[in-house]
């Protein structure tokens, strides 16, 4: 980003805070959560905000917000590239920056479990709410839910994700929700991405609420199993899109997985965060446009 345009962007928020709201009530929305190819395609950018900022061997790879900036407005500006994901900060810069009309807007609703804390777990909801994403005029609040057997935290959560769910419904808006099933070892909180944890993570996340009409969720995919991701996908009838997790050490790898699995009927997309933003060799475009080629 230019230093003239990031000036402007903060001078911005300096002078006329009221240009955010305003920048929303104005933004173009889409006719459809599908893109062009019959899928959704979103960009993720809300592990700042987790405190989560490495990508690849680069613990702060997502510590500059300029060069986030940039790399996310190339992202969007790709053809088929039709939604972001990210927490009020993000999406209010790249409301300002003028990046974000015709996508599908997801607003991050629980971001209180920073990554490597002792609450971990204790995902409150930090973030977006359900009147808040019907005031900028989002389409979607994407939430976390994390099981741990052993936390006495995690009901909590549930409870918090259940209610989120059923206050996004009464306003006709999309709950995405990522569920893991995760355990601490040697102190820190893992996702167990076993078939069978994967699979039971589902079914305790479709039945969240008083509703699922307006419930999707957002599923890693996994790899220890041949067919543990026909077996994920038909422990529920709710649209899934795929998440893509850390920057792989063979992103060509990880693309035939994602080719595979699209395939399923309840496979409505991607959610892709630091693999397209930070690849190993730097065209965020060539990316991307790899990852759409996949729908």
């Amino acid at each position: 980003m230019s230093a003239d345009r990031l000036r402007t962007l903060v001078d911005t928020r300096i002078h006329r805070p009221d240009a955010v709201a305003e920048a929303a009530a104005r933004r173009s929305r889409p006719d459809s959560l599908l893109g062009p190819t019959g899928k959704l395609m979103v960009i993720a950018a809300d592990h700042p905000a987790r405190g989560a900022l490495r990508a690849g061997k680069d613990p702060l790879a997502m510590a500059d917000r300029a060069e986030l900036l940039d790399r996310l407005v190339v992202a969007l500006g790709r053809p088929g590239v039709n939604g972001v994901l990210g927490t009020a900060d993000v999406l209010e810069d790249l409301l300002l920056l003028g990046a974000l009309d015709d996508k599908v807007v997801v607003g991050s609703m629980n971001r209180a479990g920073l990554a490597g804390t002792v609450f971990e777990i204790d995902d409150r909801f930090t973030g977006y709410d359900a009147a808040a994403i019907e005031t900028m005029g989002f389409e979607m609040g994407k939430m976390l839910l994390r099981i741990d057997p052993e936390d006495p935290a995690t009901p909590a959560t549930m409870q918090a994700c259940a209610q989120a769910v059923d206050s996004l419904a009464a306003r006709r808006r999309i709950a995405l929700v990522e569920p893991f099933i995760s355990h601490r070892v040697d102190g820190r909180l893992r996702n167990d991405l076993s078939t069978e944890a994967v699979v039971r993570s589902v079914t305790v996340a479709a039945g969240l609420g008083t509703t699922s009409a307006y419930t999707w969720l957002k599923l890693p995919v996994v790899d220890d199993d041949p067919d543990g991701m026909e077996r994920v996908l038909s422990a529920s009838t709710l649209p899934a899109v795929l998440l893509g997790g850390e920057v792989p050490e063979d992103p060509d790898a990880a693309f035939r997985q994602w080719e595979k699995v699209l395939r399923l009927p309840t496979a409505m997309g991607l959610v892709v965060g630091r693999t397209l933003l930070y690849p190993p060799d730097g065209d965020v475009a060539a990316a991307v446009d790899t990852a759409v080629s996949l729908l």
